[in-house]
């Protein structure tokens, strides 16, 4: 019995928190399946947490419970998936942070923390692994499955450790602390232990192809999705046939895209066929997600907080719908080569004030620019007949978002700029930066009072790999065999469910050789992957951080250009270093060039 999926799967919205804690805790004496949403480890020890099959059940959850390290709610902690975007090309952070300001050292929390998280995955994972098979008493078919997610799971957080450090220690089987003292791997050998490790999964029988929607062991690890991350490793290491192989693979498992790219991110269809493996989110206690704590709004349920922006860059990046690229000239001749400070008098809402006229043209704006009765249509204009994922993942300028309740009722409010009242009848969206303009998220930012409990605590499950990450991964992968044909074919499955112009379907469209194709899956990744922590991890395998986020005056951005935080380059930020503290405790370890 999964106690908090078995929540989710019933309905329940609305449970007391102090009687939720006495059925978490009578479910854990009775239940004999999985807990995989529940915390694992008490007051037992590891020596005794494999010796029955219920706590063989809860060791296991303390595997998967390693994902959510890193999740906090006093504070964004910058380690979640969605939040390191804002260090990449699709997302931007508030704040700014260390990263992007060149402030960083080897002795910054981030890496510390990060390291530590994943590392913590690892010897859980070891944990299960070594004393499942030694100590278990449960059935040996379950026993060679939980053992083949654990292996999944290990892969896993080695994965992530190799995309950011290049090269760690690694640790096969339980150790204790001073035995923690291994020097670093080669890049090459971790990511052959990551190969082994899913292998060791696919070749599990006893590991399903896929589950089904509300499944009893759903959200588990599955063969689907240890072909996907496998895939993933053999990108990384540029072995593309044998990565074109595996995400062959994860769709005769099948696995597809999900018709409609605006309703995919809603907790009613968190189980589609599309989602591969995620985070299990349930809205109840710690056990959610933060996304709309951190990327909605004042005018959210829970009145909330937007950390993290939309880039101007990706929300340019949309094409018009019949695939044509974005020009803002086309809007509103002579706006490219305009001073970006002069361009906010188009954003202005209508009917200004005369004191707030006086406040444009002490900003040195040209006010004979503005339209009283129609600024805000023209403005308009520049997010419509565009790619639909861009009105799906940004609440653009005078677009309306279903917020929070006022007078008894969920309320409607607009995007306007500048901001004057939320209250009704004006109903303004607030921010928590509205003395200037930003592009807000829309995916996973939930609407109205009733899709979540508690402004820190989403339901809504996260996606970790998804089918068309996995389609567009293929995609690159057959392109750089120069199999554009098959290529082409696999990103257009994705454009088709998006409703944009397909590839070669208009001159605009028409793709041009490999190099072009390149750029244009790496673009469509930057417009359909949006908030969900894949495009920071993209720049840093494309090498392309430099040139796409460290641009000449790049920074965190107003919607009509202006920087708020400069952005400031340093060579070393592509490789994270090895955090001072573990060389310290253990000086078989060396840093990274540049640090």
């Amino acid at each position: 019995m999964n106690f908090l999926r078995l929540i989710k799967n019933n309905g329940i919205t609305r449970i007391n928190k102090a009687g939720l804690g006495l059925m978490v805790l009578l479910s854990l004496g009775s239940c004999e399946n999985n807990l995989l949403d529940t915390a694992p480890y008490g007051s037992i020890s590891s020596a005794n947490m494999w010796v029955s099959d219920n706590l063989t059940d809860l060791g296991v959850a303390g595997v998967y419970n390693a994902l959510r390290l890193g999740i906090a709610t006093g504070g964004a902690s910058d380690r979640e998936l969605y939040q390191m975007d804002g260090m990449g090309f699709s997302s931007s952070s508030r704040g700014g942070n260390d990263m992007i300001n060149a402030t960083s050292t080897t002795s910054s929390a981030r890496f510390l923390n990060t390291w530590k998280e994943l590392y913590e995955g690892v010897h859980r994972a070891n944990d299960a692994i070594t004393n499942i098979a030694a100590k278990s008493p449960s059935a040996a078919e379950k026993k060679a499955r939980l053992i083949a997610e654990c292996k999944f799971l290990r892969a896993y957080f080695y994965l992530r450790l190799n995309q950011l450090f290049k090269g760690v220690p690694i640790y096969l089987e339980p150790v204790t602390v001073p035995e923690m003292n291994r020097p670093r791997e080669t890049e090459e050998k971790v990511w052959a232990q990551v190969i082994q490790d899913l292998t060791d999964a696919i070749n599990e029988k006893n590991l399903p192809d896929k589950y089904v929607a509300k499944a009893a062991n759903y959200g588990h690890v599955t063969k689907g999705a240890a072909y996907a991350l496998r895939g993933k490793a053999y990108l990384y290491q540029k072995k593309y046939a044998e990565a074109a192989a595996d995400f062959a693979k994860v769709k005769e498992a099948g696995y597809k895209l999900f018709a409609d790219y605006s309703k995919l991110f809603k907790e009613v269809n968190e189980q589609s066929d599309e989602m591969i493996f995620s985070l299990q989110n349930t809205g109840v206690d710690t056990y959610g997600s933060t996304t709309q704590w951190y990327c909605g709004t004042r005018s959210s349920f829970g009145s909330c907080w937007n950390n993290y922006y939309v880039s101007t860059s990706v929300v340019d990046l949309y094409e018009n719908k019949d695939g044509s690229k974005f020009d803002w000239n086309s809007i509103i001749p002579g706006y490219n080569s305009m001073p970006v400070d002069k361009r906010e008098v188009f954003f202005y809402r209508n009917g200004l004030t005369a004191a707030e006229i006086t406040t444009g043209t002490n900003k040195g704006l040209d006010m004979s620019l503005y339209l009283p009765n129609g600024n805000e249509e023209r403005i308009a204009k520049a997010y419509q007949n565009r790619d639909p994922r861009l009105v799906s993942n940004v609440i653009v300028p005078y677009a309306t978002y279903l917020g929070r309740p006022q007078n008894g009722a969920d309320q409607i409010y607009t995007n306007r700029w500048p901001s004057r009242s939320e209250t009704p009848p004006v109903l303004d969206l607030f921010t928590d930066s509205r003395s200037q303009f930003f592009y807000l998220h829309r995916k996973f930012v939930y609407e109205g009072s009733t899709e979540l409990l508690n402004r820190q605590f989403g339901p809504i499950d996260f996606p970790l790999i998804r089918y068309a990450d996995v389609l567009l991964m293929w995609a690159e992968a057959l392109n750089e065999q120069n199999k554009t044909a098959e290529a082409v074919a696999l990103v257009n499955e994705v454009r088709a469910r998006a409703g944009v112009g397909l590839l070669n379907s208009s001159t605009a469209t028409t793709v041009a050789g490999q190099a072009d194709l390149r750029e244009r899956i790496r673009n469509e990744r930057r417009v359909e992957f949006v908030n969900e922590g894949i495009n920071y991890f993209d720049e840093l395998r494309w090498g392309t951080l430099k040139e796409k986020v460290f641009t000449p005056g790049s920074g965190v951005n107003q919607i009509w250009g202006s920087i708020t935080i400069p952005y400031t380059w340093k060579d070393n930020i592509t490789v994270w270093p090895i955090p001072q503290t573990e060389i310290e405790m253990n000086p078989k370890l060396t840093q990274n060039p540049g640090w």
